[in-house]
């Protein structure tokens, strides 16, 4: 870093304060209840003298973007973390996971890895670029968007308001143990129902069993084959049969039958095909078994996104790992989704995750990250602007 002077401006007890705080907002996806912690991030973003906006989207829920001023000679850098967070969970936490607790170097707490310790570490960074008067050639823009545990509302929002219009490149917080994600796989997710019609269980001649349709419909599918092409980064999709429900009492013949099923997908996919496909296998049993009905809900959609490994975004993050931590780093590619799911397909832009923590622990009891790592991502997040929107 060229201006290495900037990370005196750095606070350690302040970052480990703010990202305390944050995970005192119990923003659990359902319901979220994003606003409060929206409009805390709005104040503190106001203390330092930036420019800043909630949306509030309704129902107690909203998003926060924060603008530090450039002179327009490039293309806007966006940071984006996501405010909600997953239920802590039935099993019993060691610590109470909304108190932030630091115990051997880490800090507990739902959220701390997944994400707000990205949110934490990326204000924290935007707080020194501020203090150190950097002239930067385009707009910095910090984003904490509602509901990407779900739906990404607030992702879906931000872009409508056209969040994206002046962006270049993207840096989303996600936890990476260190390392640079590029690349997410898609989500599509199904229910399929088939439907009988009920009898008493002594007399099921009299009856349609929809289980047992179910049965010939889930041979089909545990045999069905995906067309796609092996990606590089995230290798091959994958098909998971998750829940099945059916029947109402054993002397009683089933006259629905649900299931759902997870599917994770890689790029040049088109998930309609798929619909199509699971569709074309109901024609074909409907053809063969007699009263044979079912049907397909659509419940997640969310295409795979990828930056090539190659992009000059990419190895610009390559380089500044090793430069400022004497780590070679390769890209790499994640299963789970992020609110790329929602840019990425909005407009082509380079887009990297990098954040605090290991994604192992998300959505886990116990949720943690080091402090070192969230002090690290201040680090990086600050040589990235350098690197980005300075030099």
């Amino acid at each position: 870093m060229k201006d290495s002077n900037i990370l005196k401006l750095v606070d350690k007890d302040e970052a480990i304060d703010l990202l305390q705080k944050m995970i005192g907002f119990r923003t659990v996806n359902e319901p979220g209840d994003e606003l409060p912690l929206a409009k805390f991030i709005k104040q503190r973003l106001d203390e330092i003298g930036l420019e800043s906006v909630v949306d509030d989207l309704g129902n107690n829920r909203g998003n926060v973007i924060g603008r530090l001023r450039g002179t327009g000679e490039r293309e806007a850098l966006l940071f984006n973390g996501h405010l909600d967070t997953v239920p802590p969970g039935d099993i019993q936490w060691d610590y109470d996971p909304y108190s932030g607790k630091v115990v051997d170097g880490k800090i507990y707490g739902r959220g701390s890895a997944d994400m707000k310790g990205g949110l934490a570490a990326m204000f924290i960074a935007l707080k020194a670029v501020k203090e150190a008067g950097w002239k930067l050639k385009g707009d910095f823009i910090y984003s904490a968007t509602a509901g990407e545990e779900i739906d990404s509302i607030g992702a879906v929002k931000f872009v409508q308001d056209g969040g994206l219009d002046e962006v270049g490149a993207i840096i989303i917080g996600e936890p990476s143990a260190g390392k640079i994600n590029i690349a997410e796989k898609g989500a599509f997710w199904v229910e399929i129902t088939t439907y009988g019609k009920t009898a008493h269980g002594a007399f099921p001649q009299k009856g349609i069993n929809a289980v047992t349709h179910m049965n010939a419909l889930l041979s089909e599918l545990i045999s069905y084959r995906f067309k796609y092409e092996e990606n590089s980064t995230l290798g091959h999709p994958t098909m998971n049969i998750s829940t099945i429900n059916g029947g109402v009492k054993t002397n009683v013949v089933p006259d629905k039958c649900s299931i759902t099923i997870d599917m994770r997908t890689v790029p040049g996919m088109i998930h309609s095909e798929i619909a199509k496909d699971f569709e074309r296998i109901i024609e074909k049993l409907a053809t063969e078994i007699d009263d044979f009905k079912a049907d397909i809900k659509i419940l997640n959609d969310r295409a795979a996104v990828e930056t090539k490994p190659n992009h000059p975004f990419v190895k610009l993050a390559e380089e500044t790992i090793k430069e400022e931590f004497g780590r070679e780093v390769k890209a790499q590619g994640v299963n789970f989704y992020t609110d790329a799911s929602i840019f990425l397909p909005a407009k082509e832009i380079p887009c990297i995750f990098y954040g605090p923590g290991d994604s192992t622990m998300a959505h886990q009891p116990n949720e943690y990250i080091t402090i070192d790592s969230l002090m690290e991502s201040v680090h990086f997040y600050i040589a990235m602007i350098e690197r980005y929107l300075v030099l």
